[in-house]
């Protein structure tokens, strides 16, 4: 398991000058034609999003008023609550309208056909399954990652690819303690 602070992760500026991205992982590492891939973006103003073609995308928003996204034909959905993840297709074009002023995204994103991404608010334990990769972030309060025993406070993490978490446990230690958990798994054959 590989832990991560976002506010230590390097900001890429958007080409459209709209905000910036944290990569907390992306594999295969470097390669445009990820199979899956999570960052965190403070999204600084309205404006158009990247459509990724082939990619399954989940926004969960993280800090800030909220923002509102945009697809014409699609949807017209606002993340107004902190914890609470939304699944498009990254296909579709779309803009972001901040009513609220600037705001912050966990943003996961998985190729279809090769990984799904399940994306949820958890209080409680999580065992990742074998085999699976995910991202572990933490909303408020303290938790325990795995065997190492390292405690993960808010806005920090831990992220694991196939069979690297071993079956370790990442707990809650503080009361009222949530995470995101991003469960991304290898898309079922045939």
């Amino acid at each position: 398991m590989h832990h991560f602070d976002v506010d230590s992760l390097t900001a890429g500026r958007w080409l459209n000058g709209g905000g910036a991205t944290r990569e907390i992982a992306s594999r295969p590492v470097g390669s445009d034609a990820f199979g899956w891939r999570a960052s965190v973006a403070d999204i600084d103003r309205d404006g158009p999003f990247s459509a990724f073609p082939g990619v399954d995308r989940t926004l969960t928003l993280l800090a800030g008023d909220g923002v509102r996204l945009v697809s014409p034909g699609e949807f017209d959905q606002a993340l107004v609550r902190a914890g609470e993840p939304f699944g498009f297709s990254g296909d579709l074009s779309l803009t972001a309208e901040l009513p609220g002023g600037a705001c912050r995204v966990l943003n996961i994103m998985a190729r279809r056909g090769r990984w799904t991404a399940r994306v949820e608010r958890v209080v409680g334990p999580v065992v990742p399954p074998a085999g699976h990769s995910g991202v572990l972030y933490v909303l408020n309060g303290r938790w325990q990652a795995g065997a190492d025993g390292h405690v993960l406070a808010t806005g920090q993490g831990l992220w694991w690819d196939g069979d690297a978490s071993d079956g370790a446990v990442v707990a809650p230690l503080s009361p009222g303690a949530a995470a995101l958990w991003a469960d991304i798994a290898p898309a079922p054959v045939g």
